[in-house]
């Protein structure tokens, strides 16, 4: 299983960005989602979290309220749409997928197997 990221980018204070995250495998697996970013110096941190259906989501207290995640499960694709950045978002953000066993969202770095390469996002001040 591989993944692909795309959508990041540098974007002033207040801007919006929207990362996706595509899989590639042949089979009709369906997957858990999660999306994570690294700071400079500091260790990877849950960002966002959703189920194989979309049914379930989950958000680290920091980006509530301005970050959305969702899937196309037609497409193997996941989407982070990120609005009213701010410049402590700035960090190197990863996809994850886990393929679907439960319905249940999961926030750990270690629930997840396959891991895409990461896409630099940087905010502006």
């Amino acid at each position: 299983v591989q993944l692909t990221e795309s959508g990041g980018g540098l974007v002033p204070a207040g801007g919006s960005l929207r990362l996706s995250c595509a899989v590639s495998e042949s089979t009709l697996s369906t997957y858990n989602w999660g999306w994570f970013r690294q700071a400079p110096g500091k260790e990877r941190e849950f960002v966002a979290a959703v189920n194989w259906n979309g049914g379930a989501t989950a958000y680290a207290d920091s980006v509530k309220g301005r970050f959305t995640i969702s899937i196309d499960n037609a497409k193997k694709t996941g989407y982070l749409l990120m609005d009213s950045l701010k410049p402590e978002d700035t960090a190197v953000y990863y996809c994850a997928v886990q393929r679907a066993t439960s319905h249940q969202v999961y926030t750990g770095n270690n629930d997840y197997s396959y891991w895409g390469q990461g896409t630099q996002v940087t905010v502006s001040s």
